[in-house]
This record gives structure tokens, sequence and C-alpha cells, in this order.
């Protein structure tokens, strides 16, 4: 799994949990419908730290939180 497919599996994993639309989740992070569009069906093949930052303010948490999840983990380790 690389980065951005693993961005795109810790939003809908948040959003299920919090039980929070994508709609919302644009809203509260000022992200555009088309760019988060691009994010989730991991068509944005370089996404960058920004914008994880907003998603992450629009799920009200922290950048390291937000990062602080397996899935991550596992798409660290492809990269090397």
């Amino acid at each position: 799994m690389n980065f951005c497919e693993a961005t795109a599996h810790r939003i809908n994993q948040l959003l299920t949990e919090r039980k929070m639309t994508m709609y919302r989740l644009e809203i509260e992070s000022g992200i555009p419908h088309g760019s988060m569009d691009y994010i989730i069906n991991q068509r944005n093949k370089n996404i960058t730290l920004k914008s994880i930052a907003l998603i992450a303010k629009g799920f009200n948490m922290s950048l390291i939180e937000f990062l602080d999840a397996p899935v991550f983990i596992d798409a660290f380790k492809d990269a090397e």
C-alpha cells in the first residue's frame, strides 16, 4: 500500500468511526469537493503535507494523531 492509498483508507476509517459525511469533512477542512474526491479515489498520486494537515484539522485532530495509524506504518515500510 502506498502513502496515497493509506491516506484514503485513513480518511474512510475516520469518517466511519466518527459517523461523519464526506461533505462535513470538506467543509471542516476547507478542501474543495473535487480535490477531496481525487484524494479518496487515489487519483492524486502526490498528496501534500498541507492537504493532510487540512484533513486532520477537518477531523479536529493534530497531524500527528492523523498519521498515528497502523496503515501508515505499512505505507512507510513499502516506501523503503
